[in-house]
């Protein structure tokens, strides 16, 4: 049995040194189980088909990244991610009001639990973005090229690998391509798949992030705001008195920081950011108004609200004494809009699907390991559903930017690696 490191990485996780016994207890198990399903001939056949299809993953891979996917404007790909589910064997596939896609491939049990595999449809680049791929040789550049078209293009292969090897699970399966994963996106397609009331998946796999090894178990949270100060605005000489709105956007930036850093030295670690600022017309005005977007995170919940707090009082006190120091004309408003709020959690490291998941990536010849992100699972993670995240493979670089990148070394096999999660995970029939 495959366990010599395995062990020792469960071993070195927080809360399961206390209970060595039964930590190598559950690795043995979920490695055994692990095992058994990769050992049938139907997973063998499977693995088989998977690095057959390279060439068409790849061949997806690059139609998704050059279908483009602007923030807020992911119609265009979400159709064509649509079709392809369509195409290539869902049993019925449906997009949702917020433009959320889904595939479904029934399992045997009778829709009484449902696994969903997911990826992200949207990018971060704006709509005239040339998203066209270049390839050199095994690598493709091209914004968007890895986050998360990769990812996208494995949950495809995923479906059609079980539909070609006729694999059908115990649970149900949703092969999903989401919206709003990135940035001021805040999470929107899997808050509006986990809202209140609705037919949530009971367990969430996601593909997004390089590398074969990681498995995101634990969620960063975050809180991100625009605020506003605005006044009458005015000649710097004509108008000089008026409460100024950058003055006051400096005394909020100060006011925050003297408090933030002392709460930021010691404790969960806890990040604060002020990442944009405008305003203005010209250097001799007065402007109507200044702004500035904030981002705040922390691997702790309690924590991030307590910095959350102290921001917004420091908005408040330098709006007060701005307009304290005007000479004449209408005081200051701010408008504090807060544009992202990210939840954050852990889920427990002896949970089912973290060991399965460390088992399969341990299978695949790679030594697990549990980190930290902010990703799609943030949201289930919160909500006390069991989800994580796992890699797209190959080698890629430069996120988010227009020069990123992604090398084809072995990219079938972070595909194996997801199949023989999904596939322990939702139970195949016979094995598990």
């Amino acid at each position: 049995m495959r366990l010599p490191v395995l062990l020792p990485a469960l071993l070195g996780l927080p809360g399961l040194l206390v209970a060595p016994v039964a930590a190598q207890d559950a690795a043995a198990r979920y490695a055994s189980e692990v095992e058994a399903v990769a050992s049938t001939e139907t997973v063998r056949r499977a693995f088989a088909l998977i690095e057959s299809l390279d060439d068409w993953t790849l061949e997806r891979h690059i139609q998704i990244t050059e279908t483009a996917a602007p923030p807020f404007m992911e119609e265009e790909r979400g159709a064509l991610y649509a079709g392809l589910l369509e195409q290539y064997g869902a049993d019925s596939v449906w997009t949702d009001e917020v433009g959320n896609v889904f595939g479904l491939r029934r399992g045997t049990g009778g829709g009484e639990r449902t696994v969903a595999v997911g990826g992200h449809l949207d990018t971060v680049f704006p709509a005239e973005t040339d998203v066209s791929v270049r390839m050199v040789g095994d690598t493709l550049f091209a914004p968007g090229v890895g986050d998360d078209s990769r990812g996208l293009a494995i949950v495809l292969t995923l479906l059609r690998t079980m539909v070609d090897a006729d694999i059908r699970t115990r649970d149900d399966l949703l092969f999903i391509g989401t919206v709003g994963e990135e940035g001021l996106g805040d999470l929107r397609g899997m808050k509006h798949i986990y809202r209140d009331g609705a037919d949530a998946p009971d367990v969430w796999i996601e593909i997004d992030g390089g590398g074969e090894n990681s498995i995101v178990s634990m969620g960063l949270g975050s809180k991100r705001y625009r605020i506003t100060f605005e006044g009458e605005g005015g000649h710097s000489w004509g108008a000089f008195g008026l409460a100024n709105p950058a003055h006051a956007l400096g005394r909020a930036i100060r006011h925050f920081q003297d408090v933030a850093d002392t709460l930021t030295r010691a404790g969960p670690r806890t990040s604060y950011n002020v990442g944009r600022i405008g305003g203005g017309t010209s250097v001799n005005s007065v402007p109507f108004e200044a702004w500035m977007e904030v981002d705040m995170r922390s691997v702790d919940p309690a924590s991030l609200d307590r910095i959350e707090q102290v921001f917004l009082a420091a908005m408040d006190r330098a709006l007060a004494e701005e307009n304290a120091l005007a000479r004449e004309g209408a005081p200051l408003t701010v408008n504090k809009d807060k544009i992202g709020d990210r939840p954050s959690g852990e889920i427990d490291p002896e949970h089912p699907l973290v060991l399965r998941a460390m088992a399969a990536t341990h299978y695949m010849g790679q030594p697990p390991y549990l980190s930290r992100s902010s990703t799609n699972s943030n949201t289930p993670i919160s909500l006390g559903v069991p989800a994580v995240t796992i890699g797209r493979g190959g080698i890629g670089a430069n996120g988010h930017a227009l020069n990123e990148y992604w090398v084809n070394r072995e990219g079938w096999k972070a595909i194996q690696r997801a199949l023989l999660l999904t596939l322990t995970e939702a139970g195949l029939p016979g094995v598990t």
